[in-house]
């Protein structure tokens, strides 16, 4: 079947012994019937190269370039379904062997999990987490009552635990970045005493901060390791480099510093005496930036620190000069293409930024999913690197692709899931994860809950799911055992069972060369660690008092409170995505526009 369709549509392909493509489509709309006996009219018969020479505009003579965007879809989705397989055609007639799938898991409607690829099976083994575990947990929380906030990145371990946790004991969430806080200060209005946060360590220091702005100051905050949780993109917006960056902002008025949410209260604080800031995160930045302009006359907008998003937004923007000024509006309504044009050269981007995980997706893995997975839906955080975004935004066109934040993405995936259901016919959906694989365990456990909730209504087609995570060769490594270690030890017999596991070749973890798909300090937030400060709480005897996140009391040039300058552009965020303008606290004649 060829996904991205809003009705059914079937594709077959094969070379013949001439060497020609042949091709058959049907679909159970007589309107997509028609599109498909269109592509299968120009192109049965044709060469594999030939078929791959095709563009979408070439088709437009056919007539169906002025349908309905969802007919676009469907004769673009067969198109590429085509391609596909001329692709397979020419491997094959070169003698190449088709690569190894990229490692995936399919969640069934049963909600079982099967597991394909060693690093799959890495990822699957936490999904049915310890009971002894969940239960030593959850009588911790509800001894002391004790909320935890944690990041989608977790551990898989950790995240298996939580979510199982959580059907126990209400008080855990497990989200991006923005919603943490939130969520923190809910749980303190319910009676949870203390707040640990599973994250690098600005997160609990946006936490600590935010509490102590709605009145719980008593509440306490812990983080989950003694050493410092470090985030290497927060380390950009710290350095010199970026101050250089900023001061160069501010000899161009009108200026506005769109900074990305994941940085540290302290650098918020001291770039907004800088230039006027404001925070944006994944899901939000493209309507901020659009809002700014269309708000302030000339005005210059300064993205950071990450540089993968940055790129990314100016590619958003270029596209969207050649665009409609209708689909422009539908985008931001105060835009058309004039406007979008007049504001490239006022964008601007720090370019020394880079999150160590999301290097991951190289031109590897890119190419791997050009030629074997074109036709599957493809997802994008903002901060992938330009090729993988690339990518996403031309599925995103024939309603294949989402490029946004981790919600974004685990909304998407719910939203085709719900259609499949709702049409109850067989169906095989794959998703291709372009963002860091801890969010797998969300993921099976949103899949797994709408199976439930269709499960009483109708009897239930056979629909799986399929997660592929598109690791890039480097992100696994061999097993081997060392040559001092008994053949017949217990330890060489398990590895012998495992060809590849998680992890660098120079070990566990991430590098800028592409690495394990679960970031270094995330690890440091261990199953282990938080067990271990549940248990210890309240440590009257000053034994958790490294763990506790810190309040910022430093002052800024200014000789203001950086814990309270460092939340004012947090809150200016808030107030756009409230009334959907820049604030007028962010507009104050104290600023050079």
């Amino acid at each position: 079947r060829v996904m991205g369709c809003v009705t059914q549509v079937w594709l077959l392909g094969s070379c013949d012994r001439s060497g020609r493509m042949r091709f058959a489509a049907d679909s159970d709309s007589e309107l997509s019937r028609g599109y498909c006996s269109c592509l299968v009219s120009a192109l049965d018969g044709a060469g594999p190269e030939e078929v791959l020479d095709v563009d979408p505009a070439d088709l437009a003579p056919l007539g169906v370039a002025a349908g309905a965007r969802s007919r676009v879809n469907t004769w673009h989705n067969v198109l590429v379904g085509m391609q596909k397989r001329a692709r397979a055609a020419i491997a094959a007639r070169e003698g190449r062997r088709p690569g190894e799938p990229f490692p995936s898991l399919v969640i069934g409607r049963d909600g079982a999990v099967r597991a394909q690829g060693s690093y799959a099976e890495a990822k699957a083994k936490f999904l049915s987490p310890d009971q002894s575990k969940i239960s030593e947990l959850v009588n911790a929380l509800r001894e002391k009552q004790i909320g935890i906030v944690a990041h989608f990145y977790m551990d898989p371990e950790v995240q298996g635990i939580l979510t199982a946790a959580k059907r126990q004991w209400p008080h855990i969430h497990i989200s991006d970045s923005l919603v943490m806080a939130d969520s923190a200060v809910q749980m303190a209005e319910a009676g949870c005493k203390y707040i640990a946060v599973l994250g690098v360590d600005f997160m609990s220091e946006n936490v600590r901060a935010i509490l102590d702005q709605a009145g719980f100051t008593q509440v306490g905050v812990y983080r989950m390791s003694s050493e410092q949780i470090g985030c290497s993109l927060a380390d950009a917006a710290s350095s010199s480099a970026y101050t250089h960056f900023l001061k160069t902002a501010s000899r161009s008025p009108p200026s506005l510093h769109v900074i990305y949410i994941n940085t540290s209260l302290e650098t918020k604080a001291h770039t907004h005496e800088l230039v006027p800031t404001i925070t944006c995160t994944s899901s939000n930045v493209v309507a901020t930036i659009l809002q700014a302009f269309a708000e302030i006359p000339d005005l210059n907008v300064w993205y950071g620190p990450d540089s993968y998003m940055g790129a990314n937004i100016a590619d958003l923007f270029k596209r969207m000069t050649i665009m409609s000024d209708e689909e422009i509006t539908e985008i931001h309504p105060d835009h058309n293409r004039k406007t979008i044009s007049s504001l490239l050269q006022r964008l601007h981007y720090y370019q020394n930024g880079n999150c160590i995980v999301h290097d991951m997706f190289g031109h590897e893995v890119v190419e791997k999913i050009k030629e074997e997975y074109c036709d599957a839906f493809l997802t994008a955080h903002f901060e992938v690197p330009g090729e993988m975004f690339s990518l996403s935004m031309e599925a995103k066109t024939r309603g294949m692709g989402v490029v946004g934040s981790t919600q974004n993405i685990l909304d998407f995936i719910k939203y085709h899931l719900k259609q499949a259901l709702d049409r109850n016919v067989d169906d095989h959906l794959q998703f291709v994860l372009g963002t860091e694989s801890g969010m797998i365990t969300s993921i099976v456990a949103a899949v797994r809950q709408l199976f439930d909730s269709y499960e009483s209504s109708k009897e239930g087609a056979s629909i799986e799911v399929e997660i592929v995570f598109p690791v890039s060769s480097d992100a696994i490594s061999k097993t081997s055992i060392d040559d001092s270690q008994d053949s017949g030890s217990s330890v060489a017999n398990d590895l012998e069972q495992i060809n590849i596991v998680p992890g660098v070749f120079s070990g566990e973890g991430c590098s800028i060369h592409g690495g394990c798909a679960s970031c270094p300090y995330m690890k440091m937030n261990s199953l282990e660690s938080l067990l271990k400060i549940c248990q210890q709480l309240p440590g009257e005897d000053n034994s958790l008092s490294v763990y506790q996140a810190s309040r910022l009391n430093a002052k800024t040039s200014l000789g203001k409170l950086v814990a309270e300058v460092g939340c004012e552009p947090i809150l200016h965020m808030r107030h756009f995505q409230g009334d959907k303008e820049i604030t007028r606290q962010a507009r104050s004649p104290g600023y050079p526009w």
